[in-house]
């Protein structure tokens, strides 16, 4: 803080002789001259009380509020799965194989959970009940006894097909 203040110290005296020295050039001014040589003292004091102020109470890097504003960081854990679903989805969209064999377990898992939980009915043991509550389309797909495709290079999942799937779950 000593340093602060030696290094402050000649700021002053430049100004009070500056101060004098226009006064002794223009002496009519004298007046004026002593209004600038005062509110250079008050800026000067103003700046060293902000300084010191600053350095007792340091101000925090971002407000609580600035915090707020940043981006959460999100959680990673759940990404990989959910790359996984959006692959298989895309897939499923592309062949009949992959619709089968990597969607279809995917559907069929959510298909008999949301039944048992919200409806108290078993897949496997009551597909009558299980085809009026999933909806047709979809129960053409998640059914125990449906057959791999003979063509597995067809033609997979519409996407409208895949939205009323959706819909029907959600409807549960």
């Amino acid at each position: 803080m000593i340093r602060r203040i030696r290094s402050l110290a000649p700021l002053p005296l430049l100004a009070t002789t500056g101060a004098v020295a226009v006064s002794l050039l223009v002496p009519g001014r004298t007046a004026l001259v002593l209004h600038v040589y005062l509110l250079t003292l008050a800026t000067l004091a103003l700046g060293y009380l902000v300084s010191v102020l600053r350095r007792t109470h340091p101000v925090a890097t971002a407000s609580p509020f600035d915090l707020g504003l940043r981006a959460q960081s999100r959680d990673d854990t759940a990404l990989p799965e959910l790359a996984r679903l959006e692959r298989e989805v895309t897939l499923s969209m592309t062949t009949a194989f992959d619709l089968h064999f990597r969607l279809r377990p995917v559907l069929r898992r959510i298909s008999a959970r949301m039944l048992a939980s919200r409806r108290g009915v078993e897949l496997e043991r009551s597909p009558e009940t299980s085809e009026v509550l999933l909806g047709e389309e979809l129960w053409e797909l998640v059914r125990p006894d449906r057959e791999p495709p003979r063509d597995r290079a067809a033609v997979g999942v519409e996407l409208s097909s895949l939205n009323a799937m959706v819909d029907s779950l959600e409807k549960l």
